[in-house]
């Protein structure tokens, strides 16, 4: 299965090797969904790993990726197995994933929470 998304470059980690004939690379980018913002991890492995390197942390990227999922030892691992990591300029991506999330509202100092709505709460 084949899958695309657009969104920021949160963070990307370095190479990992882990045998000496098999290496992954993990990175990070944020999109928005509705009010909150979600963080989604991807796996890049083997010849794969340097596609992510001409893209600099914070800038809009299209992923895509193979969604991947295994058993071992009765637990069960889901992947995202990026293969390509395109650029994009601003106005090519989803602007709704450029907005920032409405912050939280805080609770009441007084310790009374009559008012306060449960319903504002990010979860």
């Amino acid at each position: 299965m084949n899958f695309e998304i657009s969104g920021i470059l949160h963070k990307k980690y370095d190479i990992e090797s882990k045998s000496p004939s098999f290496q992954t690379r993990e990175f990070v980018i944020t999109t928005q969904d509705g009010n909150f913002q979600q963080f989604i991890k991807f796996q890049l492995v083997q010849d794969r790993c340097n596609v992510i390197d001409k893209v600099e942390e914070g800038e809009t990227i299209k992923v895509s990726f193979d969604l991947r999922g295994r058993e071992w030892q009765g637990k069960y691992f889901t992947n995202l197995n990026a293969w390509r990591v395109d650029k994009l300029s601003l106005d090519q991506g989803n602007i709704a994933d450029h907005i920032p999330p409405p912050p939280i509202p805080p609770l009441p100092e007084d310790g009374n929470d009559d008012d306060f709505d449960m319903n504002s709460l990010p979860f």
